[in-house]
């Protein structure tokens, strides 16, 4: 584990109110409990972000998202006030972009990704889902810029 990640992710857990709270109140062993706990979390999240074959980060107008299969953590800030998801993207993990994306309407019309890999029964319709790299081109025609792009490593 690289002590550079730790060092954000301790950081990021330390500045949570609910911790200094704490600390300010003379409860510090709780705080550091917590703060462990939420590392450790973290790490999770990281992990499964550089293993599961759909995970991805989504930042838009409306926050940004760690898609992890049936787990989404998210934010209402932009990527760059979000350590986890900057670390995941570090990490390797794809990143979509969709800021730049001026219809938006098309963009909520999109499919979702597949969750983890699973087969989609219904091809077409609501609730529908499509690979990750299939959602990528689908994005990317709308004006989302790509970051990690798994679709450089397929072969040709």
């Amino acid at each position: 584990m690289q002590t550079g990640i730790l060092r954000v992710l301790r950081a990021t857990a330390a500045s949570w109110w609910r911790h200094k709270e704490l600390r300010r109140t003379g409860q510090s062993a709780r705080a550091r409990q917590l703060e462990r706990e939420t590392v450790l979390r973290d790490l999770g999240y990281l992990r499964q972000a550089a293993t599961l074959p759909n995970a991805h980060v989504i930042c838009g107008e409306g926050g940004t998202f760690i898609y992890l299969g049936w787990t989404t953590v998210s934010t209402f800030a932009p990527i760059e006030r979000f350590p986890l998801a900057t670390l995941a993207v570090a990490g390797g993990t794809p990143f979509i972009d969709i800021r730049p994306v001026n219809n938006v309407i098309a963009f909520a019309n999109l499919p979702r990704v597949k969750r983890g890999g699973s087969v989609d029964p219904e091809p077409c319709g609501p609730g529908r889902s499509v690979s990750l790299t299939t959602y990528i081109d689908m994005a990317e025609e709308l004006g989302a810029r790509i970051v990690n792009d798994p679709r450089a490593s397929r072969p040709t």
